[in-house]
C-alpha cells in the first residue's frame, strides 16, 4: 500500500459521495449517532482547504475535515472516517494527527475541540493532548449544536439544553498546553464504564 494524506483540492470532489456513504454506514454498524453531512457540504470543505484525504494510489482510504466557530475561536475535526478496506492499520490516528497539526497552523489561536461516542477517537484525542471537559467549555455557537439535529441522540442533547449527551466533550487549548504540557492519560475500561452509565441514565429518561 502507498497511502498518502494530503489537503484536498478540486480533483478530490469526486470522492464526496463515497465519503458520506462510508461515514453513514460506519455509524449504522456501530449503532451510534452522527450528524449527517451532504456531498455538497463535503465539497465546500474541500474547496476551502478545510479537509484532508487519505488515498491509496487514487483509491479513497480516509477523510477528515475542519470546522471553525465563533470567528475562529474554536475549531473542530469532523467526519473522521477510514474506509473498511484500510481499518486496523493505524490510519485513523495518522489522519487525525495530520489534520490536528494542519488546523493548528491554519487557526493558531483556536481551541480545538470535539464531541464523540467513539472510544478509539477519544484515545487518539487524549494522545494528542485533549482533555475531557463539560460542554460549557466548548463553543456556544448555535450552528454547531444545530448540526446535531440529524443525530439519533439529538433528543437527549435537546432535553439537557445542549449541556449533556451520550457524547463526551474533549478540548485542546494551545495556550494551556504551552503552560502545562502534561498529557491526560486515557483508560479505555474507565471510559467504557462511564459511557455505559451515561447511556443507562439518559436512555431510561428519554424512554
Amino acid at each position: 500500500m502507498n497511502i498518502s494524506i494530503i489537503t484536498t483540492q478540486e480533483d478530490h470532489y469526486k470522492y464526496s459521495q463515497e465519503i458520506c456513504d462510508t461515514i453513514e454506514l460506519s455509524a449504522l454498524l456501530r449503532g451510534t449517532g452522527i450528524a449527517k453531512r451532504t456531498p455538497e457540504y463535503i465539497k465546500k470543505k474541500m474547496e476551502s482547504k478545510d479537509a484532508v484525504i487519505a488515498l491509496d494510489n487514487g483509491k479513497f482510504a480516509g477523510f477528515c475535515y475542519i470546522e471553525s466557530w465563533q470567528h475562529g475561536k474554536f475549531v473542530a475535526h469532523s467526519g473522521l472516517i477510514v474506509h473498511p478496506d484500510y481499518r486496523n492499520l493505524g490510519l485513523a490516528k495518522k489522519i487525525k494527527s495530520f489534520v490536528f497539526d494542519y488546523s493548528l497552523e491554519k487557526y493558531p489561536q483556536a481551541k480545538v475541540f470535539g464531541i464523540t461516542t467513539g472510544l478509539a477517537v477519544m484515545k487518539i484525542n487524549s494522545d494528542l493532548g485533549y482533555k475531557p471537559v463539560p460542554f460549557s467549555e466548548l463553543t456556544s455557537d448555535p450552528s454547531f449544536w444545530n448540526g446535531c439535529q440529524t443525530c439519533t441522540n439529538y433528543e437527549i442533547l435537546k432535553s439537557k439544553d445542549n449541556k449533556l449527551c451520550l457524547c463526551t466533550g474533549m478540548l485542546y487549548d494551545p495556550q494551556e498546553k504551552s503552560k502545562n504540557p502534561v498529557k491526560h492519560p486515557f483508560n479505555i475500561r474507565i471510559w467504557n464504564r462511564l459511557r455505559k452509565i451515561k447511556q443507562a441514565i439518559f436512555l431510561e429518561k428519554v424512554i
